[in-house]
């Protein structure tokens, strides 16, 4: 009874303590939990995210793998790191991803805190915070895989850094969605000069995009705080290129811009910014810095073109170094200074140095030339206004005559066979197939004109490009020449032969005196007559010109308007005395003029250097006067008269029909019939056993003299129009 008083009723209020104490005890673990959860482990993640069949899809629709292997993992420089280091929204989410919660993504500058920071305040992080698209850190870092910027492997090592970083800019939607001024700049890289030296070479000292961009703070370059802004760029380069920013800073360039003025050029505006090449390895860079220097100096880019040196550069082959002197060649390259400075290379005390680097022979007189003289300025360079004035009055001159001339001959010629077209044509057919044949010229003349022929052609092909270098056609010849210097080559070689027919037929003409002394001598005392003498200079057989031919031209005129007969002549007409003569002034004119281009260290021994300048005018105007009026009023009065047409070939043959004499050199057949001198031109039709190979060379020359008349007249009109 008292056992169970004991136990009963009375002992109820230490049971109900106890249970409440089992409870406590049972559910303390629980709460301990609620207060402070464990962390998710990388064991928890790699459940799910080590099975490699793992994907998921993103907005866009595409399947994404969300498979992380644990080996690159513990081989990444994060090894030592949880998963929720970086996953924090997902540190205590073991119910991820049942839990149906969205996963944040990864802050980096959690523990990058200054990376962070400069990374927020740059073009990629303002672009990234407006939602834009831009690169965040494992856009060029990597995810799980990250490894040290000095591993190899990573994305962000310095020789794998402009591939890095060319995956967006080297993307065309990109470039154009956030019109990006140098969209090119990832390709340009890869081949300039830093971009050989870091991927081919190996040598990380070479700049990669990162050494003159920044890091994390790259930023436009129109900020002024930015390494590439325009104020910095010397700076920039500076880091690697100590000794040239310093020569730089100290020239004309340099002190222009550090005093303020925006017009002072820097690194970039020659170099360029990313297709950054050597100098000196190719002609590529020097034949573009003549454009590159005339963006601020264009009056002098404009001159400096009609000289030699710009004619070659802009016909030059871009990866030929052509041997012609660039902008910087005489001015400098980054130690720019005015002439009056005496550090200055063209400066009275290192001119002649500076000229010596291509013209060995260079003297005080050499340098008087001027590269970048102004025809059109009388104020500054008198003698050479005067020259052009003179050259250009003399072009328009000779075709306004001459091409009057020409287009009256062809009316009148044109009136006549329209009015009686079948005699016209029986007479051209009859001039050209007559059964008597004479000699117009022996062959030593006929070789002569050969030669005249060839070299001048050769000298058209091969001048006329210069001439006319900013055409399309004068590139293309120069390029099937193989340049300007095989072109000046073939130049020289002309001229040589231009001055061997002159001397073989200056040899001619005393040879030919001697042999006829005995006509000039008195035939009764024996002694040399005046009388004889003026009549074998002025006869009819004679090349200079007489009275005569003024009243044949006089003649021809009147014939031209229908006021009078057609004139008869000589053995000579009028028009080819004055061909003849052209000749003559041509080579004193050309020749003169072009062996003080050839060699103008010698001429400035005791000539001015101007006359450099001189001598280009007047050997460009006389060559385009010489190839214009050749190809047309030679051409005409020879072979485009209608009787003539398609060409004469008598300079070829040198012999002439008895038709064609009693048509137009009536006077010729009668004299030689007076003088019983008739059989003595007669000749043999040995002519037709090469007739076919001479009218073959005939039309070849011929027909190269018509395509260069077309190009010459195409390109006038082009410059005028």
């Amino acid at each position: 009874m008292g056992r169970q008083d004991r136990t009963g009723p009375m002992n109820l209020p230490r049971k109900i303590l106890a249970l409440l104490a089992f409870l406590l005890v049972s559910v303390a673990p629980q709460t301990a939990l609620a207060a402070d959860p464990e962390p998710v482990p990388n064991d928890k993640c790699l459940e799910c995210h080590g099975q490699n069949d793992l994907t998921t899809t993103n907005a866009a629709g595409k399947e994404i793998s969300l498979f992380l292997d644990e080996a690159i993992l513990k081989a990444s420089v994060h090894r030592t790191n949880q998963c929720i280091s970086c996953h924090r929204d997902l540190e205590f989410r073991w119910e991820h991803p049942e839990d149906g919660h969205k996963v944040e993504p990864v802050s980096c500058s959690n523990c990058h805190t200054n990376e962070g920071t400069q990374y927020a305040a740059s073009i990629h992080g303002f672009n990234h915070q407006k939602g834009g698209f831009a690169a965040s850190c494992v856009d060029c870092h990597g995810k799980h895989q990250m490894v040290p910027v000095k591993n190899l492997e990573s994305p962000v090592f310095k020789l794998n850094l402009p591939q890095t970083c060319a995956r967006c800019h080297n993307d065309p939607k990109v470039t154009e969605q956030y019109r990006i001024n140098l969209p090119e700049a990832a390709s340009q890289y890869l081949d300039s000069i830093h971009g050989q030296g870091l991927l081919k070479m190996g040598l990380i000292v070479a700049p990669s995009c990162n050494d003159c961009h920044g890091v994390h703070d790259i930023i436009p370059g129109t900020f002024t705080n930015s390494p590439v802004f325009k104020a910095n760029i010397s700076r920039t380069c500076g880091k690697c290129h100590v000794k040239i920013e310093d020569t730089y800073n100290q020239s004309v360039h340099g002190q222009l811009y550090l005093k303020g003025d925006p017009r002072g050029p820097v690194c970039t505006d020659c170099h360029s910014a990313h297709a950054i090449e050597p100098p000196r390895k190719n002609g590529h860079f020097k034949a573009v810095s003549d454009e590159r220097c005339g963006k601020c100096h264009e009056d002098r880019l404009e001159h400096y073109r009609e000289t030699y040196h710009g004619k070659a550069m802009a016909l030059g082959r871009p990866n030929d170094a052509p041997e012609v002197a660039a902008c910087y060649d005489c001015h400098g390259h980054h130690d720019v200074l005015p002439h009056t400075d005496p550090k200055s290379r063209l400066s009275s005390a290192n001119i002649v140095q500076t000229c010596q680097t291509c013209h060995p022979d260079a003297n005080v007189g050499f340098t008087g030339y001027r590269p970048h003289a102004n025809p059109l300025d009388g104020e500054n360079y008198p003698a050479l206004h005067a020259v052009f004035l003179f050259m250009t009055t003399l072009l328009i001159g000779v075709f306004t005559f001459f091409g009057a001339h020409t287009g009256f001959w062809l009316l009148r010629s044109a009136w006549v066979f329209l009015h009686d077209s079948k005699k016209f044509r029986e007479a051209r057919i009859e001039v050209q197939q007559g059964d008597e044949w004479f000699t117009r010229f022996v062959p030593f003349e006929r070789f002569l004109h050969f030669l005249v022929v060839t070299s001048f052609l050769l000298l058209v092909i091969t001048g006329m490009p210069l001439k006319f270098f900013d055409t399309r056609w004068a590139r293309v010849m120069f390029d099937l020449m193989g340049g300007p210097q095989v072109a000046r080559s073939l130049h020289h070689f002309g001229a040589l032969i231009t001055f061997l027919y002159f001397a073989l037929h200056m040899t001619q003409l005393v040879v030919n005196t001697w042999r006829n002394r005995s006509r000039m001598r008195d035939p009764q005392t024996g002694k040399f007559s005046i009388a004889r003498i003026r009549a074998g200079m002025f006869g009819p057989d004679s090349m200079i010109p007489t009275l005569q031919d003024w009243k044949d031209f006089v003649a021809h005129q009147k014939w031209f308007f229908g006021k009078g007969a057609k004139p008869q002549f000589d053995r000579w007409t009028y028009w080819e005395k004055f061909d003849y003569f052209a000749v003559f002034w041509g080579v004193f004119a050309i020749g003169l003029s072009g062996l003080i281009m050839w060699f103008p260290e010698f001429f400035t021994q005791f000539m001015p250097g101007w006359i450099i300048n001189i001598a280009l005018i007047v050997h460009s105007d006389e060559a385009l006067l010489a190839a214009g009026f050749i190809f047309t009023i030679h051409f005409f009065n020879t072979h485009f008269r209608l009787e003539k047409f398609p060409m004469d070939t008598v300079i070829f043959s040198g012999r002439v029909s008895k038709a064609e004499m009693l048509h137009e050199r009536r006077r010729w057949y009668d004299r030689l019939v007076s003088e019983g001198r008739l059989d003595d031109h007669r000749v043999k039709d040995e002519w037709f056993q090469w007739k076919s190979i001479a009218r073959s060379f005939g039309y070849l020359f011929f027909g190269l003299g018509v395509l260069l008349l077309i190009m010459i007249v195409f390109a006038m009109a082009k410059r005028l129009f």
